[in-house]
């Protein structure tokens, strides 16, 4: 009825069903897919927090999705690239590169975290110290 999606519903979904699951909400004559980054061994389903992925909401014909891979799982994950719009780097695969974005966006929260205290910070010496904090996190270059 809305364009608003609560992902509590389909993490619910995800989890009482042991395959990899394609989401496709239509809304207004527009649709956006959602799916999620899922480890199923046997029966028993892992979903990463802060790995589902979704698309704009978009025209059907618009949208962006190819079919690419030897097995379902591959087909999944390409799934999973295409509609999370992820980069995958350096030789990784899939789940290596997730943990590493979810390693980053918890970095980032850090110091988003900080900024706030040493924004609020009166003392000198200990808004210092904030600081200095915030860039050991950045890599010491103070550039992110």
């Amino acid at each position: 009825k809305t364009g608003v999606l609560d992902e509590a519903v389909l993490r619910l979904i995800d989890q009482g069903i042991p395959y990899h699951i394609l989401f496709l909400l239509e809304f207004d004559e527009k649709v956006q897919v959602w799916t999620a980054y899922k480890e199923i061994e046997g029966k028993k389903v892992t979903i990463k927090p802060n790995t589902y992925y979704h698309t704009e909401w978009m025209t059907l014909d618009t949208l962006p999705l190819a079919v690419d891979g030897l097995d379902l799982d591959a087909v999944y994950e390409h799934f999973v690239i295409q509609v999370g719009n992820l980069q995958i780097k350096d030789g990784r695969t899939l789940e290596e590169q997730i943990a590493v974005d979810e390693q980053k966006a918890k970095l980032e929260k850090e110091i988003a975290r900080l900024e706030k205290m040493a924004r609020n910070e009166k003392q000198p010496r200990k808004k210092f110290e904030i600081v200095q904090q915030i860039q050991r996190l950045r890599g010491g270059n103070g550039n992110g």
